[in-house]
């Protein structure tokens, strides 16, 4: 047990894996940093960089590089998962096949699972068996890996239904540059996480057609109900969209250059096709897949998400980013108070 305590592993080794795996040893961990590539293992292990991820930064010597999965799980207790949404269910039954004892899962990824409408800490408890499973922790909050491997000033949430395991986590990360709040909302911190990223593709195409400061303000705030009105419908605290998982991790998504979604909208608004923004990328955009999903969401949920219909005809049906701006500019009257009222409703408050 001892052993276990002294070393964690990180599984991804993309921007915020690399970025998540500084802060643990900045807190005096040996990191384990797995990735499927062994010529980037071996430019972490030779070099101490991610250049393709994290250009310009040095990594700490206490990373160590793995390509072998086996070996970075063995004897390890808290496994931090930073893979994309699509990988997590092949992942895990990696994880599954080669561990030998149970082990704290915390998932760092933002995204829904289109067509099962699951959330990741669903699909890793469904893909991982009870016995090897401790508890799945969620970590998400405004951060970008960027600014996070320059040590600056970052604050997350994280959170479980074992609160525990939550409090293990925000002991494991938590330092004078990385701070740390515990949520006891489960699928209030995962929806605010996944959704912000269809938000920011919005803000991005309206930025890309010139729209300027208004339309952004007007998508975010809106964009802000829709996510809560679906979250609240699914069970989540409507307090935790005030907070660093929701409005939080929303404006950071929509107003930095840093933002993979955002850079992707702008793309759209320019006239490139999905297909080429997608390829022009290099790494993946969430807020794609996620909009599917979030599209199915309201569909089952029986809720009003315009601006998510709009980007999903935009995304998959061609719709002119322009003509969906028009759209969505061009609905009814209605009254801003209305969705306070039946949010709170929804949660009888």
């Amino acid at each position: 047990m001892e052993e276990k305590q002294k070393a964690s592993a990180v599984v991804g080794a993309g921007s915020w894996g690399t970025a998540l795996a500084m802060v643990l040893a900045d807190n005096g961990l040996e990191v384990r940093l797995w990735s499927h590539n062994e010529e980037q293992v071996k430019e972490i292990n030779q070099f101490h960089t991610n250049k393709k991820y994290l250009p310009g930064i040095e990594l700490p010597e206490l990373i160590v590089g793995y390509a072998s999965l086996s070996d970075a799980l063995a004897n390890i207790k808290h496994v931090i998962l930073a893979v994309p949404t699509k990988a997590i269910r092949e992942v895990i039954r990696k994880i599954q096949a080669v561990v030998t004892s149970p082990i704290t899962i915390t998932h760092v990824s933002k995204g829904i699972e289109p067509d099962t409408l699951m959330r990741i800490s669903e699909i890793i408890k469904e893909e991982m068996p009870k016995e090897l499973l401790d508890a799945v922790v969620v970590l998400s909050g405004p951060s970008h890996a960027e600014e996070v491997s320059l040590r600056h000033p970052t604050t997350v949430a994280v959170t479980s239904e074992n609160m525990e395991a939550a409090e293990e986590i925000q002991d494991l990360f938590i330092n004078h540059n990385f701070r740390v709040y515990t949520n006891s909302d489960v699928i209030g911190v995962e929806i605010g996480g996944a959704l912000k990223n269809i938000i920011a593709l919005a803000v991005g195409i309206t930025d890309g057609l010139g729209y300027g400061d208004n339309a952004k303000a007007a998508l975010m705030t809106r964009g802000l109900a829709e996510i809560a009105r679906l979250g609240t419908k699914m069970g989540a605290n409507p307090l935790t969209f005030s907070g660093l998982a929701g409005i939080g991790d929303l404006i950071v998504t929509c107003t930095s250059v840093h933002s993979r979604n955002w850079r992707a909208g702008n793309l759209l608004g320019k006239g490139k096709t999905l297909e080429e923004v997608l390829d022009s990328m290099g790494m993946v955009v969430e807020g794609v897949r996620t909009t599917k999903a979030a599209y199915q969401l309201a569909e089952k949920y029986e809720v009003k998400m315009p601006i998510t219909r709009v980007l999903y005809d935009v995304l998959f049906n061609g719709k002119n980013a322009k003509d969906g701006v028009e759209v969505l500019m061009g609905r009814s009257k209605t009254h801003e108070m209305e969705d306070l009222v039946n949010i709170l409703d929804e949660r009888h408050i």
